[in-house]
């Protein structure tokens, strides 16, 4: 009777692992498609796309153990472009981190907007994010381009825009953004196609 009990468990085990193991693999073909998706319909290459992420990556891994609790810094690459945006205590902070991105391999630009202040409140980084998700909604309801041209970063209720756009559609999604309720500004970030 052990053995059978034995093998109905050890059967039960694989049943088990095998249905959790199916359920990675469709999420991992699920997930892979829709980043194939988003890449497939930006104007950066792969390569280039895949660059951007690695250069965030290194500049977050770099901060993490060399700035103090203080500082607030979000790292937005594309194209190579980096925009750096959020908090630091002081001017030399400022300044360090602009360094430790301008050491990382390929970056091609820096485009530093952090500010010398307190950090941001939680609940600021949530209207950031809300502002964020409105003006990405107006991109999509636009049918004259494609909202994955634009990259849109807010911080502290400022807009940043990033891209490779034509100068019509970097018109177009600096009005839909500076025409946002809670937008303060927009600054923009393009690279422009023509």
């Amino acid at each position: 009777m052990p053995s059978v009990t034995r093998i109905l468990l050890s059967t039960a085990f694989i049943l088990t692992l095998t249905s959790q193991l199916s359920g990675c693999i469709t999420a991992a073909v699920v997930g892979g498609a829709a980043a194939g998706g988003a890449i497939a319909t930006d104007r950066r290459t792969a390569g280039i796309y895949v660059e951007d992420e690695n250069i965030e990556l290194k500049a977050f891994k770099q901060m993490a153990t060399t700035l103090s609790k203080e500082a607030h810094i979000n790292i937005t690459s594309y194209n190579l472009n980096v925009l750096l945006t959020g908090e630091v205590p002081n001017e030399e902070a400022r300044t360090e981190v602009e360094n430790i991105v301008k050491a990382i391999e390929n970056v091609r630009n820096i485009t530093n907007e952090i500010v010398v202040g307190p950090k941001t409140s939680i609940s600021d980084r949530a209207n950031d994010t809300y502002l964020t998700s409105i003006v990405k909604g107006k991109f999509v309801a636009e049918k004259n381009f494609s909202a994955n041209s634009v990259k849109v970063v807010t911080e502290a209720s400022v807009v940043y825009l990033m891209g490779i756009v034509s100068h019509h559609e970097g018109d177009l999604a600096t009005e839909i953004a500076r025409t946002t309720d809670g937008v303060v500004k927009v600054v923009k970030v393009f690279e422009y196609s023509n």
